[in-house]
């Protein structure tokens, strides 16, 4: 039984994202793993940077109180998960905000700055899954849009944070899919297995 994380971005109670992560905990509950819903607009999350936050950045502190708690939260999780849409080629705003204010620098924080740079202190986390949506069909974002998640969010920030087997699953044409589609891709989450 793993103790699982699962970030969420998106506003819309009602889109597909929301059915995605409701498909993910439904699976996990019944796979008999803890998991643990970080829902970042239903929890009016800030993504702000503001020069305070900044300031307090390199002591590894914050101002804003839901920071703490997030990555406490990563710092106890087995699993992580984010679920969110792909916006103009990339993760939103507002969980490049989260990575952004919530990763901080120290010694049993999220990551230490060692001599070749960012050093991960989240290798706690032995399982990393991103299920993202895109209008764009995958074969098409993978080749000739650049592949930013994979590429950077994935490959990149979350592995340098220490997060481990990285596994990256999108349901590409989202806007243009069938109901058919839809159901086949929530099949898909209702039936993987997560570590």
């Amino acid at each position: 039984m793993s103790n699982v994380v699962i970030v969420y971005c998106h506003p819309y109670e009602r889109s597909f994202n929301h059915a995605v992560m409701c498909t993910a905990v439904e699976n996990m509950n019944r796979q008999g793993h803890r998991a643990h819903v970080i829902d970042l607009h239903a929890e009016g999350f800030n993504p702000a940077y503001d020069a305070e936050e900044l300031r307090l950045f390199h002591d590894g502190n914050t101002h804003d109180p839901k920071a703490y708690i997030y990555l406490d939260m990563l710092r106890t999780a087995d699993t992580a998960v984010f679920i969110t849409p792909i916006w103009w080629n990339s993760i939103p705003g507002m969980l490049k905000g989260f990575i952004d204010k919530v990763m901080k620098e120290g010694e049993g924080l999220s990551h230490t700055i060692g001599r070749f740079g960012v050093q991960g202190e989240l290798t706690n986390i032995k399982h990393t899954y991103v299920l993202t949506t895109s209008t764009s069909p995958t074969l098409f974002f993978r080749l000739f849009l650049g592949d930013g998640v994979s590429r950077i969010f994935i490959n990149q920030t979350l592995k340098q944070l220490g997060m481990q087997h990285r596994r990256w699953i999108n349901f590409g044409g989202i806007t243009a899919s069938t109901p058919q589609q839809r159901e086949r891709y929530l099949a898909r989450i209702a039936t993987m297995k997560f570590e």
